[in-house]
C-alpha cells in the first residue's frame, strides 16, 4: 500500500510542481522539525507553513489515509528524489 501512495507518475514528478518555498518547507520536514519551528526558521506564521504542508500534501496526491502519516510519506517521496 505505502509503494502505491509512493508510486510515481509517468508524467511529470509531483516533487517538480512544488514552489521554493514549499521545498523549503518539505526539507525541514525531513529534518523532524515541527510546523511552529519550521515557521520560526522560515519567519513566517505557523498557520502559514500548514497551508504550505497542505499544498505539498495536494501536490504530491497524498489523501488522507487511515493508518498512514502523510507527513511521513511526503518526506519519504522527498528522500527519494
Amino acid at each position: 500500500m505505502v509503494r502505491q501512495l509512493l508510486a510515481r507518475t509517468s508524467h511529470t514528478d509531483p516533487l517538480a510542481t512544488l514552489t521554493t518555498r514549499e521545498r523549503d518547507v518539505l526539507d525541514r520536514m525531513a529534518q523532524g522539525l515541527t510546523n511552529a519551528r519550521i515557521g520560526a526558521e522560515l519567519h513566517v506564521s505557523q498557520s502559514a507553513v500548514e497551508k504550505h504542508v497542505n499544498a505539498i500534501f495536494d501536490k504530491l496526491r497524498l489523501t488522507a489515509e487511515p493508518g498512514y502519516s502523510r507527513r511521513v510519506l511526503a518526506v519519504l517521496r522527498y528522500l527519494e528524489d
